[in-house]
């Protein structure tokens, strides 16, 4: 356990930090997007990179394959909801997928 906590964000936040990552949506008090590839090898490469990602921060987004669409959705299930945390690991894998 960390011996910092990360807090749930309000709804005023969220929508706030969401002016960052436009492409990202609050859909069911978790963040997701969808991002779109040329091709199912591309697809793999992103996942791939969020995973190694993910593995290195310890905050797994839920990832939903479709050829060439890949679905990610985030939450801080610890805190309850949207956090700080969860709008980072929208930023680092925007930076992926430019």
């Amino acid at each position: 356990m960390s011996e910092t906590s990360i807090e749930k964000m309000s709804e005023a936040e969220i929508q706030t930090a969401l002016e960052a990552v436009p492409q990202w949506n609050e859909v069911g008090g978790e963040l997701q997007r969808t991002f779109q590839f040329d091709g199912f090898i591309e697809s793999m490469a992103f996942v791939n990179k969020v995973a190694g990602m993910a593995e290195t921060d310890q905050h797994h987004p839920d990832i939903l394959i479709r050829y060439n669409k890949v679905t990610l959705t985030v939450s801080t299930h610890d805190a309850g909801g949207i956090t700080s945390k969860d709008f980072e690991l929208a930023t680092k894998t925007n930076g992926f997928a430019a």
